[in-house]
């Protein structure tokens, strides 16, 4: 009794360790935002332009230097027997006697020394064009970094739906081939039992065996088709469990007009707003190389401390300074930035330009996709009809012997098929839809 009793407790804990695995094992059920959601937080690609954002912001850090001081503190300890070097830190440190300077053996041949200078130094910008635009370009390629990580997240979100309705439309194909192969599997035993009494030929036992395993096949092609949305779903949503992924959202289609998207303004689409501001930046990178060849103003302020012993805080004394720098000629090196600059100005007005006529006409091919996506929904809602009304007919004057056994094979595919349009067409009227919003940016 005893070890009946502990063969069930064993029994009791393996069913306890196996319910969690079995539990995780199933479908996850998910709805279209849920995905839209997730891909927001953990895509690689939307946290890769997140990042350029922040490269961004560090660049348009560094430009402040155009217009704040340089602070440099620095310590120097020298020990040396040169005699200009000794007689000069001699002096720093304020110990020259009339000794030193009556003997002339002192002064060309001294005794060591050692000196340890604490210096700080303030620089102060006061007149620098070309760091003043640079910091312009650099703020505009902020915004330009800005507007490329909204169309990354716009982008990746059309991506997403684009796998989402892709499982969606696979998964009902899915279930009107198992209809189908349900139904088949149906009139293949009445085939086999209407052969064996001898009421059809062996063709028309075959021919029901050949369909039922055209729809097996089928039905292989749209597993994998499955299976690769899922795979396509987990890879931009970077989610790593490998159970089914099952959506809560259907084909169902919401009518809207669309006759008048194609005239929309693009001007206010996110990556032709991140064009425009790199053509803004290369305008400034043009007047910052050709204010490069300008003098430059900068002031300064120098401080020391010397002394004989670290860290050098004895004498003190202080320099403030005014310096001009103008490169007159630099080998061609400054024009040759210049005309580099201007060429790549005309590149980015050009791109701009191409962009924003690409983007007329993807609103105008989605707008066009739309319409026909909707009208083809009307006729294959039509064409699904008169199969099914077509297929009952022939399967009462089957079952009632007056039909042969290819003509409701016929039917039956032509319904398969006529629903299979159907999907077709919702999912090609969401997604054009969604490909609109998408080329005009919202």
């Amino acid at each position: 009794m005893n070890g009946l009793k502990r063969f069930s407790g064993l029994i009791a804990a393996a069913c306890l360790l196996v319910l969690p695995f079995s539990a995780t094992a199933g479908p996850v059920r998910l709805s279209l935002q849920d995905a839209l959601d997730m891909a927001r937080e953990n895509n690689s690609t939307l946290k890769a332009a997140a990042s350029r954002v922040e490269q961004a912001e560090a660049r348009y850090l560094q430009t402040r230097k155009a217009y704040l001081p340089s602070v440099e503190l620095s310590e120097t300890m020298m020990h040396t027997n040169d005699p200009a070097a000794v007689f000069s830190y001699k002096l720093r440190q304020r110990v020259v006697n009339p000794v030193d300077l009556g003997y002339t053996e002192r002064i060309n041949d001294p005794d060591a020394l050692t000196n340890f200078q604490l210096g700080l130094e303030v620089r102060q910008p006061i007149l620098n064009l070309d760091a003043w635009n640079g910091r312009k370009a650099a703020e505009v390629a902020r915004s330009s970094a800005g507007y490329e990580l909204e169309r990354a997240a716009e982008t990746i979100e059309l991506e997403v739906k684009k796998a989402y309705y892709a499982l969606v439309l696979s998964r009902s194909n899915l279930e009107a081939v198992n209809r189908s192969i349900e139904a088949m599997s149906r009139h293949d035993r009445e085939a086999r039992k209407a052969y064996s009494k001898g009421l059809i030929t062996r063709s028309d036992k075959l021919s029901t065996g050949v369909r039922l395993a055209e729809l097996n096949e089928q039905k292989l092609v749209i597993r994998d088709e499955i299976r690769n949305a899922e795979d396509a779903l987990r890879f931009l949503l970077r989610y790593d469990d490998d159970s089914p992924i099952v959506p809560e959202d259907g084909l169902e289609v919401q009518r809207e007009h669309a006759a008048a998207d194609a005239a929309v303004s693009v001007d206010e689409r996110a990556d032709l707003k991140a064009l425009e501001a790199y053509t803004r930046a290369a305008e400034y990178r043009t007047q910052m190389a050709e204010a490069a060849a300008l003098p430059r103003v900068n002031a300064f302020v120098q401080t020391n401390w010397n002394d004989n012993a670290f860290p050098g805080l004895d004498e003190h004394n202080w320099t403030v300074g005014l310096s001009v720098n103008w490169m007159v000629f630099d080998g061609y090196e400054t024009i040759g930035k210049q005309q580099e600059a201007r060429a790549r100005e005309l590149e980015s007005r050009y791109l701009y330009e191409e962009a924003r006529d690409r983007s007329r006409f993807d609103i105008r091919r989605a707008s066009r996709m739309l319409q026909t996506a909707a009208s083809r929904i009307d006729v294959a809602r039509q064409s699904l009809e008169e199969a099914r009304v077509s297929l009952d007919y022939i399967g009462e004057r089957y079952r009632a012997g007056q039909a042969m056994t290819f003509e409701l094979l016929g039917r039956e595919a032509a319904y398969t098929r006529a629903l299979m349009r159907l999907n077709r067409a919702r999912y090609d009227y969401i997604m054009a839809r969604h490909e609109l919003q998408y080329a005009r940016g919202s």
